[in-house]
């Protein structure tokens, strides 16, 4: 629990009060490799901060998937359109690896503002650091080329490219397994 209530003071900077108060709302879980968090369609019930393990969010579209994002240790997963406004999800999230979370039910979730006074303006900050993140990515994607946004995940996550099948981060730079593999190979030449 200490790694998720870490992240908390850091990213949110509470109190240490505040902070025993909303870290007991989060309860321990296992997803197995291959197990779904939640499937597109499905309501989202929870949000969870995972403590090891990998996630993929995806869709398929015209029978191809597509990667959106890969949610390694120290981030929080949840398809968060569907746990907010309580619409059907619109990714499938699922376990890579075998992972372990830290989870708060939708319920507890929506009952933080209750017993911590300051919460909606700390998560108004927090769902605006996940649209910057997408606002981020898609200038990527209409900015940069193939290369750059590889050499920038490599930056950022460099070990995701050792842990993760190619064609799933080939999918979620926007480009095809052979060019991320002509990339690659360029990178070590």
């Amino acid at each position: 629990m200490q790694q998720l209530q870490l992240y908390i003071k850091n990213y949110f900077g509470i109190s240490n009060e505040r902070l025993a108060v909303v870290s007991e709302l989060f309860k321990e879980e296992s997803i197995s490799k291959g197990d779904f968090f939640i499937k597109k369609n499905a309501y989202c019930q929870k949000l969870s901060f995972v403590r090891s393990g990998l996630f993929r969010m995806f869709d398929t579209y015209k029978d191809k998937e597509i990667t959106q994002w890969i949610a390694p240790k120290d981030y929080f997963v949840a398809d968060l359109s569907s746990l907010i406004f309580e619409t059907p999800a619109t990714w499938n999230i699922q376990a890579l690896t075998d992972c372990e979370l830290y989870t708060i039910s939708s319920h507890d979730y929506r009952q933080i503002h209750r017993l911590v006074p300051e919460w909606p303006q700390l998560e108004k900050l927090f769902i605006a650091k996940c649209f910057i993140t997408m606002e981020q990515r898609v200038f990527s994607f209409l900015s940069k080329s193939a290369e750059e946004r590889y050499h920038e995940l490599l930056n950022m996550n460099g070990e995701l490219i050792n842990q993760i099948p190619l064609q799933y981060i080939a999918s979620m730079l926007g480009m095809s397994p052979e060019t991320l593999s002509r990339i690659r190979k360029n990178s070590i030449s």
